[in-house]
């Protein structure tokens, strides 16, 4: 369950939770108009952490706004050692706006960034035992997907809806094709081939995806960064979720359709999910 911070990083200080402050004119509150990342960190390291923080450059500048995220990184440290997580298991969140400014729709000239870091006690289980129920929904979000914004409202309302039916995740269908989920991406598998939605403006690309793939390289499984259609998920043999701590989720069933009976779960996401734990130890 979520839960709030102890203390929070925010412009270069570190305060108590409840201290933290920004303008009610800052353009993340009033726009959603900055990125975010998340990080967990594993047995005192962050994982894939460089590619995490390549993403979050990436998509700062997909929206011109220009940081330095060296600054965020010399202050990692400081504070987990604050909150007495150097050492633990936990997630770290970063979010930089485009700072305070008048409203305006248009990119204020002269705005200086608002960054703001915390981290929260994590414990990630060696292997994801959830078998998710999923539903599908028709894509109604912008064609930028690919940037980390912290403009979520889209899939909160997507989420909401899967909670609202009991089940864990809402996939995306755009144009007949599964994209994305709402806080997740989704692969599927037909005849041990794995297949998910190729890394463009539909989804975002999220970084356990490319480890996934990876993985599935030094496996020898076939892949094909193919959409699935609406239609063809009843054809396929397994589906999965990932996310950083999502990790690999098996999907059991999809809109009412069924890939396993009970706690089953497929050969390919099994191998994978074991395979992703050896990783982490590693």
């Amino acid at each position: 369950m979520a839960q709030y911070p102890k203390k929070v990083w925010l412009n270069g200080e570190i305060l108590e939770a409840e201290a933290a402050r920004i303008s009610v004119f800052d353009r993340g509150f009033l726009f959603g108009d900055g990125i975010y990342e998340v990080m967990a960190r594993i047995g005192g390291r962050f994982f894939y952490e460089q590619a995490h923080l390549k993403r979050l450059d990436q998509c700062l500048q997909k929206i011109n706004l220009t940081f330095d995220i060296r600054i965020l990184t010399k202050e990692v440290p400081k504070l987990l050692r604050a909150v007495d997580l150097v050492d633990s298991d936990c997630l770290l969140y970063i979010q930089v706006s485009r700072g305070v400014a008048p409203r305006q729709h248009a990119f204020p000239h002269n705005s200086r960034p608002t960054a703001m870091m915390y981290a929260t006690p994590k414990t990630f289980p060696d292997i994801n035992s959830i078998n998710a129920s999923v539903i599908t929904m028709p894509e109604f979000r912008w064609s930028r997907c690919d940037i980390k914004s912290t403009s979520l409202l889209g899939n909160v309302i997507a989420n909401e809806q899967a909670v609202q039916q009991g089940c864990y995740e809402t996939l995306f269908v755009r144009n007949d094709m599964v994209t994305e989920a709402s806080h997740c991406n989704v692969f599927f598998i037909k005849d041990k081939t794995v297949y998910t939605h190729p890394a463009n403006e539909y989804i975002l690309d999220g970084i356990t995806r490319q480890v996934v793939l990876g993985l599935c390289k030094e496996l020898h499984i076939e892949v094909r960064e193919e959409a699935v259609s609406k239609q063809g998920l009843v054809q396929m043999d397994e589906a999965f979720l990932t996310g950083t701590s999502t990790q690999i989720a098996s999907v059991k069933q999809i809109d009412g359709h069924s890939y396993y009976e009970g706690n089953e779960i497929g050969e390919i996401t099994k191998k994978l999910q074991q395979a992703f734990s050896n990783l982490k130890k590693e």
